[in-house]
């Protein structure tokens, strides 16, 4: 490797660490005329193609990476991705089986753009399982998908609200937390930890989730509507013994 392509492929990593794409494509691409023979710099070429939407140029990238190096496990995830985004799903199934994620079969140090990709894609199942009546099954896609990204505050919610269905509200509660961890203004989580409250006879608790979407969102009409419901509640008579 000469001095020019070793400073390259510096910069060009580090732009791409940042997500500073634009900065990082132009650097990889002048590796690239240089040298064709680094698998990570068609992987990132790729990901960078991918978040335009851009999905042929990206599977191109994908394929060449492991064309370079078959055991790039990255690589293969985000071609199995977007052989799925690009309607071939046949491909995706083929290169996943192939996958091996590490030697314990976990998914540590996969990209972000790879643990996204797969968190949604088991959300999509989820909700597919959800919409045929398969509420377990659901629940168990959602649980992967959080668990590759716990910092996805929508599905947390999503697992939450499937939770409570089946009455599991210790749970419930514990997945609602866990999104306003991840985002504190996050209202659906918000509402949905106040109607758990509430059912569990927290009515201050719930209370302050709905006051706190107010202040987020002060024409909310769920949280208005809540808060009316406790007003009505807290002015009428106790029932006669």
């Amino acid at each position: 490797m000469n001095e020019r392509v070793k400073q390259l492929l510096v910069l060009g990593r580090e732009h791409y660490a940042k997500r500073e794409f634009e900065k990082a494509e132009q650097m990889l691409r002048m590796v690239l005329e240089e040298e064709d023979r680094y698998a990570d710099v068609h992987d990132m070429l790729g990901v960078i193609a991918h978040s335009r939407g851009n999905f042929l140029v990206a599977e191109r990238h994908f394929e060449r990476a492991l064309e370079i190096n078959p055991g790039y496990t990255e690589a293969a995830l985000n071609l199995a991705v977007t052989y799925n985004d690009r309607g071939k799903y046949e491909k995706a199934r083929e290169v996943y089986s192939r996958i091996k994620v590490g030697p314990s079969g976990t998914t540590q140090g996969l990209d972000p753009f790879a643990r996204g990709k797969l968190a949604n894609m088991h959300a999509d199942l989820a909700q597919a399982y959800h919409d045929a009546g398969l509420v377990r099954e659901a629940i168990g896609e959602y649980e992967k998908a959080v668990g590759l990204c716990p910092q996805f505050a929508d599905l947390q919610t999503k697992l939450g609200a499937l939770l409570r269905e089946i009455n599991d509200l210790a749970s419930a509660r514990s997945r609602y937390e866990a999104a306003l961890e991840a985002k504190p203004n996050y209202v659906p989580a918000r509402l949905q930890l106040g109607i758990l409250l509430l059912a569990v006879g927290d009515t201050s608790g719930a209370r302050d989730h709905w006051e706190h979407v107010i202040s987020l969102e002060p024409d909310n009409s769920q949280a208005k509507m809540y808060l009316r419901m406790l007003e009505r509640r807290a002015t009428q008579p106790p029932p006669a013994d």
